[in-house]
């Protein structure tokens, strides 16, 4: 398995964005799924958009992004955007992926990393802690967690 930047491999570009409106869109246009896509072609820097590969097969990716949730403007960064393709679920890829970003960011300098989710269970298994309730546009309730990095006070 190889993780890599999107940047660096832009051929999957369009696979990234169905996915991304596909499971994340939530009436959101293909465009607007796109535009987000394409803010994170960068090989460094915020945003940025990961890929895992098989070979040349594209079989996940996930984001680092200054922002994801829209209400809590105030955490930064976020892993962003967990998305593992089907036939190659639990294989343990997502869990990869994010160990990926998190070793990314530990690098990059940050002490701490959010995201949020719809359901319980699975990032906490991961080391994620729950920090609570919050609400994703336009009022559907997400659940909040945070992953600090080692050597953190955050």
């Amino acid at each position: 398995m190889q993780f890599t930047t999107l940047a660096d491999h832009p051929c999957h570009q369009q696979a990234v964005t169905d996915w991304l409106w596909q499971a994340f869109g939530h009436g959101a246009s293909l465009a607007f799924c796109a535009a987000i896509v394409e803010s994170s072609l960068r090989s460094e820097g915020l945003p940025i958009t990961f890929i895992a590969l098989a070979g040349e097969k594209l079989v996940g990716t996930d984001g680092l992004w200054r922002c994801d949730l829209l209400s809590r403007q105030d955490l930064t960064p976020w892993l962003s955007a967990l998305y593992i393709d089907a036939p190659a679920r639990g294989q343990g890829v997502g869990a990869a992926l994010q160990r990926h970003v998190i070793e990314y960011s530990r690098r990059a300098g940050f002490d701490v990393l959010y995201l949020y989710a719809t359901f319980a269970g699975y990032y906490e298994r991961h080391g994620w802690e729950y920090l609570g309730d919050g609400v994703d546009y336009p009022d559907r309730a997400v659940r909040l967690y945070r992953q600090r990095l080692a050597g953190s006070q955050a």
